[in-house]
């Protein structure tokens, strides 16, 4: 009779319903920085006052973009990304990018375009503050690109989101 070993729950164990540790990771991880994206697209649209006041609210006239970028004038590709600051087709590019690829990754439907969109906006973002202040080259918007092309390689949106819904699964371009 041969000796059954206990093995320890690693990333590769399925568990009964055929995930891994380490796809709940990654599904909390998804969901995390599209909230991140979300509540920016929320709290520049209503102002609720904890990075856009009230009066500066994109529904009460404010440009969403006009804060950060006016204020990469001093960075080195300044001059371009201040010139940007205000205009209307890019206040709506970017609240759609907010909405779209937080939306997109909270449900865990469109994360690879979600991943590829929010990748292109936070490298961007990057490029807007460079010199960076506290580090030569890596910042924030570099870790969380990171991240969002390791969930969309991980295929994130299948763990706790409607990634298995069958729909999504017969269009890979939903995924």
């Amino acid at each position: 009779m041969a000796a059954t070993i206990d093995r320890p729950v690693t990333c590769t164990s399925i568990t009964a319903a055929g995930r891994r540790p380490v796809d709940y990771v990654w599904a909390v991880a998804r969901i995390a920085i599209g909230w991140i994206f979300l509540w920016a697209f929320l709290d520049k649209t209503f102002g609720w006052g904890f990075a856009t006041p009230a009066g500066k609210a994109w529904v009460a006239g404010g440009s969403p973009t006009t804060g950060f970028l006016k204020g990469t004038g001093e960075n080195a590709l300044g001059g371009l990304f201040s010139s940007l600051a205000g205009q209307v087709w890019v206040d709506w590019l970017f609240m759609a990018g907010l909405l779209g690829i937080g939306l997109a990754l909270v449900l865990g439907v469109g994360t690879r375009i979600a991943a590829v969109a929010g990748t292109l906006m936070l490298a961007l973002m990057w490029a807007a503050e460079l010199p960076l202040a506290t580090n030569p080259f890596l910042d924030e918007h570099i870790v969380y690109a990171i991240v969002l092309i390791g969930l969309a390689m991980a295929g994130a949106g299948a763990t706790l989101g409607l990634g298995n819904l069958p729909i999504v699964r017969r269009n890979a371009w939903l995924r």
